[in-house]
């Protein structure tokens, strides 16, 4: 039977609860929600990477690219990707930034994904994604 890992990059903090920012197993890997806060400096606190909505999708494009890599994964290995908005507002600027993005990534196909509003986001907080890959 494959190990389970649980996937911390050094750029994150720890989690605040019992859970990983990733799990890999076998083949699979399995990105938690992630959020824009920047790079993880100890004795601080989380830090939005801004109040915008520009800014902190960016980050939350890296914190979740970082623990993909943490995992021998990359974007082209991502199958699905969930992106939780607090605002129904942000769906136009959020999918011109991901069409940016990723057009810049050059993936060979894009993932499936899903966006949805939700309101439970710690505050000041804009987005949230996770992802799923699958490897090799």
């Amino acid at each position: 039977m494959t190990e389970k890992t649980a996937l911390t990059p050094s750029t994150h903090t720890a989690p605040p609860a019992k859970f990983s920012h990733g799990v890999r197993k076998g083949n699979i890997l399995q990105v938690a929600g992630q959020v824009g806060f920047l790079p993880a400096v100890e004795g601080r606190a989380p830090t939005p990477a801004g109040r915008t909505l520009r800014e902190q999708t960016l980050q939350t494009f890296a914190n979740v690219k970082a623990i993909l890599e943490e995992g021998g994964a990359g974007w082209d290995d991502v199958m699905m990707m969930r992106v939780y908005l607090t605002d129904v507002d942000h769906f136009a600027e959020m999918n011109a930034l991901y069409d940016q993005y990723f057009e810049e990534q050059e993936l060979k196909a894009p993932p499936a994904a899903r966006t949805t509003v939700y309101v439970g986001l710690p505050k000041g907080l804009l987005i949230e994604i996770d992802a799923l890959a699958v490897l090799g």
